[in-house]
């Protein structure tokens, strides 16, 4: 007879470690013991496309509803329809979330991707519609700010209009020179021209050309900057031909990878600082999750013949191979990778799915080998989209630090808006591997299908 101790459950903070056990009476002589079905803490097995959709619509029905494209006077709350009207006062309609931060530069390309997947234009139109939005009211609020002498009456697209930070331009820029290469007409040349100013010569840099942050200490490499400025390189190349950007992009990932890259456990540190003789290394689950969907975004527009395409090849594949080793028993991935304590994150989990089904589409690894760490992966982040299409379990906005309390303690919200491209982005292309794909349960575990 089966006695069956299910889940011994220990809750610290927001972190489930789950301690599981099937214990049977029963003995090999008389059960096949090996047909005993697991506890398993997130559902195991090929999910079916139908769900994975369901999921994404859910996601899509939600975030489509509390991000209004519309502007209003931040005194009175009354909408504003007419551009020619902006003002100092004119501020975004409420929303859950901010249409031009670089969370949602990810959103973006997200739902072009879905679009792809799915060939469901709606997805799409969530894009264009807003960076249409977007661009349109730019000059407007440029020509407020002009007449003012003050940029701050640049007002909610300050950030695009003048960049202070990575943060501010590159995903969103990025973005934006995705849809216009998807054949999409938006009037943002003022915007493409305002962000790869700022990235290629504004933003400072070390010595050697890195770019780096002045904060929290002089001459700092935060890994989350290789894709908040690599990837708007990248695509500005595909976007004007010009091998001189796909250049640049190869060399901005080769100067990262050499300072912050640990070749014995395969992961990036978070952060670095010239001029340190100890680099304290705290493994970030969603900063390797920038670098290695950095690497993914160059590779999906460097031209094959580009010399630097193997050395960027070579570096993503190390990178899936240090990743999967640290992936948990329940498919997610820590907060912090190599510390089994910390708790179990969605935003980098999401990342690493992306990332790990898109290079098996592409045939960069083996999709043998890798494909059921996919599943998992998506298996797992499929748990954190609530009924209301809200992604669960991310880590809000996090700087950088060298003590590990800062990293086990950051909290986690619904709101945190970097769930949810990368929670897109997943679900995109787990359905390109199913659809494209035949897998099965063979031996009880989850096989590519021959």
């Amino acid at each position: 007879m089966l006695k069956n101790i299910t889940l011994a459950v220990l809750t610290l903070g927001s972190t489930i470690v789950y301690a599981q056990k099937n214990v049977t009476n029963a003995n090999d002589s008389n059960t096949p013991l090996h047909l005993i079905k697991p506890d398993y803490p997130v559902p195991y097995g090929i999910p079916k496309t139908e769900n994975v959709k369901a999921s994404m619509d859910r996601v899509f029905n939600y975030l489509n509803a509390v991000t209004p494209a519309g502007f209003m006077d931040a005194e009175t709350n009354e909408p504003l329809t007419d551009l020619s009207k902006i003002n100092s006062k004119t501020t975004l309609q409420k929303s859950d979330y901010r249409l031009v931060s670089y969370e949602w530069g990810v959103t973006y390309g997200a739902m072009l991707a879905l679009e792809k997947a799915t060939g469901e234009d709606k997805y799409k139109k969530y894009t264009t519609d807003r960076l249409k939005f977007i661009a349109n009211a730019a000059p407007y609020f440029k020509k407020t700010s002009e007449a003012n002498e003050n940029w701050a009456t640049l007002g909610p697209l300050r950030g695009l209009l003048n960049p202070k930070a990575l943060d501010d331009c590159g995903a969103m820029c990025t973005a934006i020179l995705k849809t216009k290469m998807a054949g999409e007409t938006l009037e943002a040349k003022m915007l493409i021209d305002t962000h790869i100013d700022y990235i290629m010569k504004k933003e400072h840099r070390l010595k050697d050309g890195t770019l780096a942050r002045m904060r929290p200490q002089a001459d700092a490499l935060w890994l989350d900057d290789m894709f908040m400025g690599v990837p708007a390189i990248a695509n500005m190349g595909k976007y004007t031909g010009n091998k001189m950007y796909y250049d640049e992009a190869v060399k901005q990932i080769q100067l990262f990878h050499s300072k912050m890259f640990n070749k014995e456990k395969g992961l990036y540190m978070h952060g670095w600082i010239e001029g340190m003789k100890e680099h304290p290394q705290f493994h970030w689950g969603r900063a390797n999750g920038w670098a290695i969907l950095t690497k993914v975004e160059v590779l999906d527009v460097l031209p094959l013949n580009h010399p630097g395409r193997p050395i960027v090849m070579k570096m993503l594949q190390e990178h899936i191979r240090g990743l999967i080793k640290y992936q948990s028993g329940s498919g997610f991935w820590h907060q912090l990778l190599d510390k089994e304590d910390s708790y179990l994150e969605t935003s980098a989990t999401a990342i690493y799915t992306y990332c790990i089904a898109h290079a098996i589409n592409q045939g960069w690894i083996d999709k043998m080998a890798y494909s059921p760490t996919a599943i998992l992966g998506w298996n797992a982040v499929s748990t954190k989209i609530n009924e209301k299409g809200q992604v669960e379990g991310t880590c809000v906005g996090t700087g950088m630090a060298f003590d590990p309390a800062f990293y086990y303690h950051r909290p986690i919200s619904p709101f945190a808006a970097h769930g949810y491209g990368p929670t897109l982005l997943a679900g995109a292309e787990i359905l390109n591997l199913l659809n494209n794909n035949t897998f099965e349960i063979n031996d009880s575990s989850v096989q590519l299908k021959k």
